[in-house]
């Protein structure tokens, strides 16, 4: 049987954490808690950032060093370090976003290719991901998503993004390195999936190195997987994915009423979780051609993954079967998990704090949107102050 109070262990939750950094926690928490606080926040931030005010160190020793790793790989090795003393992976996240010359996906290119080199030295690093846009211009996915034909010069461009989508998962699999790629806007998914599913037939033969993301948010994501799955039965590769709920849902829906098509996003949270929940379900029944990363900071969900192992007899440190939550989220998830033998990886951003800040910004949008997860953070932060207390 599997223990539902095992997430309110805030002692194992927050081991990693000093008193001052538990501080810090429940400062930033309940800041991210109040929406009008997190728009100032935002406003005078890009600001402060636009008009180069001196403002990175107060960043970096706030927000930016609960939720990121550091400013470069380096940087983050002991952080890399700390998690991996508590049996946590990590998955080093390079979070700079929006680039759009061929030298700026080079250097996205060049940094993923550094990082499955330092994970081949570190078994706290088993995973590498990186996003299809860092590679290439959101345009061409969505003009190849559309069905339209590319000018020469953009299919030339286009075959670079295939060359740096094969570099990658390449030397992953020379490195026995496992590469997640992760998914975005539905107006360019259905090239990235193409992409995606092209690597997986040449390099998930023997074993799975490579995943895509499936965002459950999307009533269509369980009936893309089984078909995924039948095309992988007959032509002989496996699959590897990872779930999530999904990160674009304002965006998505307001597009699809600027422009008139019915909405790729599910109705409400309800038909959210049952996607995430009956995927899970179907990958897990099928371990034996497709492996999972199951992101989550949902407890029920995690619990749904524990008792499935449990009935379908998985072994906790089955290599097919790992958790994920970000950095600086969910503790009380991942290392309770972690400690009970299963398979956990932490995402960690790094990269310049100034290249960073959309992804904290949208961080600590996600966080408001999603108040009773803010509210569980300081429940559980407040309880570990008072056991420290006694």
């Amino acid at each position: 049987m599997i223990d539902r109070s095992l997430f309110e262990d805030t002692a194992t939750a927050f081991s990693l954490k000093s008193d001052s950094e538990l501080e810090r926690a429940y400062f930033l928490f309940k800041m991210i808690s109040s929406q009008p606080l997190v728009k100032i926040g935002t406003v005078a931030t890009n600001f402060a950032l636009k008009a180069n005010l001196p403002v990175e160190g107060l960043i970096r020793s706030t927000v930016f060093d609960h939720f990121c790793g550091g400013v470069n790989e380096e940087d983050c090795l002991s952080v890399i370090d700390k998690l991996y003393s508590k049996d946590v992976c990590s998955v080093l996240d390079y979070s700079v976003e929006g680039k759009e010359t061929e030298e700026q996906f080079d250097n996205a290119l060049n940094k993923i290719l550094k990082i499955i080199n330092f994970c081949d030295e570190k078994d706290a690093m088993p995973i590498v991901v990186f996003k299809p846009t860092g590679f290439g211009r959101f345009y061409l996915y969505q003009k190849k998503s559309e069905g339209k034909t590319l000018t020469n010069e953009e299919q030339q461009e286009w075959d670079k993004i295939v060359n740096r989508f094969d570099a990658v998962c390449k030397m992953a699999s020379e490195k026995d390195v496992e590469v997640l790629i992760d998914a975005e806007e539905s107006w360019m998914q259905d090239a990235a999936d193409d992409l995606v599913e092209a690597m997986m037939y040449k390099y998930n033969k023997e074993k799975v190195i490579v995943f895509n993301t499936l965002q459950c948010y999307r009533w269509d994501r369980l009936d893309y997987l089984k078909s995924l799955h039948q095309r992988a039965n007959s032509e002989g590769f496996k699959i590897g994915m990872k779930i999530v709920r999904g990160a674009y849902m304002e965006k998505e829906r307001n597009r699809a009423e600027e422009l008139g098509y019915n909405s790729p996003i599910c109705e409400n949270k309800d038909a959210t979780d049952e996607i995430f929940n009956n995927t899970l379900t179907y990958i897990l029944n099928n371990l034996k051609q497709i492996s999972i990363f199951i992101g989550t900071h949902n407890e029920e969900s995690s619990y749904l993954a524990m008792e499935l192992m449990e009935k379908f007899a998985i072994e906790k440190n089955n290599n097919s079967v790992w958790f994920g939550q970000l950095y600086g989220m969910s503790d009380h998830i991942s290392y309770n998990l972690a400690s009970n033998g299963y398979n956990v990886a932490k995402y960690i951003p790094f990269g310049p704090v100034k290249d960073v800040m959309p992804y904290l910004i949208r961080r600590a949008e996600e966080n408001t949107s999603v108040a009773g997860q803010t509210n569980r953070e300081l429940g559980l932060i407040k309880t570990e102050k008072q056991r420290r207390k006694l």
